[in-house]
């Protein structure tokens, strides 16, 4: 735990991160906020699902275009604009009664204008600590990031419940432009000039390691979708008990990261670090009894945090500098894709087989992303003794003779 003692003691590191957590914290409840406030509105989880769906994949489709433009046109006047949209089309989906097709294309313009905060945060952190502790810091933001899907859904739950939908999707929004102005204001984001990348749109995933990390990241998200629409079909919506089961989920994940954070990562990394979430998942499956299914998925959560770290670390060692931000707009896209398909897979199954059909959605899922890590390590660059920084950006030298 030293190392992480030191990076919180680096100028700037507890900030920046407490403010990205901050700013992001509507990534872990919008999808509720929308589902209750819809479904009240509507009587129909069918079409807020419709809501949803035309958020995500105005998500996916900005990820790495609004992460492109951070390099164009600076950080802080992307992530201001797109907040400031966001914000207004989140808040007429709360305020202004609408069709569902009307509520769908604001839904939309929401997900096209949705911040790029952590495209920018993961691009900033190579330019504040040292080489040795850039994978700490990764792992240490991966860990903390399972805070926004532990509280998030359960604030926006109290909220609705307790006060009515509209007040639970308006916290979100002050969440957005509450954290987004905390962390643009932040000086570490001032400083850090992104440059503008000289290769078309999408060449980074043309590097191995791009387009490792976007296919596990996608494997992964959708294993996690699939486990939470099993453990919500198990449990119900009304108890506590499949929140506490993925609370531990969470958990698992959070201490995974800080446990492994300092292990040196070398091209076996991902695909262990995969199977811990197979193995954890695949044991999950056998039963549906609380107790079991708390311990199996708390095993499966401690290679959740280490394999993000992995694929943070060995993207930012493998792009320049100028590409960075896109080469993580892209793997949130591929997360962002892989929830939607985990969560209709397992869908599909729980009508068929009942609740332990997600279970083996997921397992299966998990099981691919163990495997492609596998077969694709050597794609998978060694870090052990290397530096995790981006590679610099060169410019032409002009010779005066």
């Amino acid at each position: 735990m030293s190392s992480y003692s030191s990076l919180l003691k680096t100028r700037g590191v507890a900030r920046i991160i407490a403010a990205q957590l901050v700013a992001r914290f509507p990534f872990g409840m919008l999808s509720l906020a929308f589902l209750l406030h819809i479904e009240h509105i509507h009587n129909s989880y069918g079409l807020a699902g419709l809501v949803l769906a035309a958020l995500s994949i105005g998500q996916a489709i900005a990820g790495p275009l609004t992460s492109r433009m951070m390099g164009v046109w600076g950080m802080r006047r992307v992530i201001v604009l797109t907040m400031v949209i966001c914000a207004i089309a989140i808040s007429v989906i709360a305020l202004v009664p609408m069709t569902i097709p009307a509520t769908m294309a604001v839904a939309l313009v929401a997900g096209l204008t949705m911040p790029p905060i952590q495209p920018a945060v993961r691009t900033i952190y190579p330019k504040m600590v040292n080489s040795r502790q850039l994978t700490p810091l990764f792992s240490l933001d991966a860990s903390a990031q399972e805070i926004i899907w532990v509280l998030g859904p359960v604030m926006t739950t109290f909220v609705a419940i307790q006060v009515n939908t509209v007040a639970g999707i308006m916290l979100a929004v002050a969440f957005l432009v509450g954290g987004g102005t905390w962390f643009v204001a932040s000086p570490e984001v001032g400083r850090v000039r992104i440059p503008r990348s000289r290769r078309r749109l999408g060449a980074v995933l043309t590097k191995p390691a791009v387009m490792l990390s976007t296919v596990v990241g996608f494997l992964l998200v959708a294993t996690c979708a699939a486990v939470e629409a099993g453990v919500v079909s198990a449990f119900g919506h009304t108890g506590l008990e499949a929140g506490i089961v993925l609370a531990l989920f969470a958990a698992g994940s959070l201490v995974g990261g800080l446990a492994l954070g300092h292990v040196p990562i070398g091209p076996w990394a991902m695909s262990r670090r995969m199977l811990i979430v197979f193995l954890g998942i695949t044991l999950a499956a056998v039963s549906q009894n609380i107790i079991w299914l708390s311990i199996m998925l708390f095993i499966a959560g401690v290679g959740i945090a280490p394999a993000l770290a992995v694929m943070f670390s060995i993207v930012s060692a493998s792009v320049k500098f100028s590409e960075t931000a896109e080469a993580y707009g892209w793997i949130g896209t591929g997360q962002l894709i892989g929830a939607a398909l985990g969560s209709a897979v397992a869908g599909f199954l729980i009508d068929g087989q009942g609740p332990v059909g997600a279970f083996y959605a997921a397992a299966g899922l998990a099981f691919f992303g163990f495997l492609v890590p596998l077969l694709g390590r050597r794609w998978h660059p060694d870090l052990r003794g290397r530096d995790a920084s981006p590679i610099p950006d060169t410019e032409p030298v002009q010779i005066i003779g």
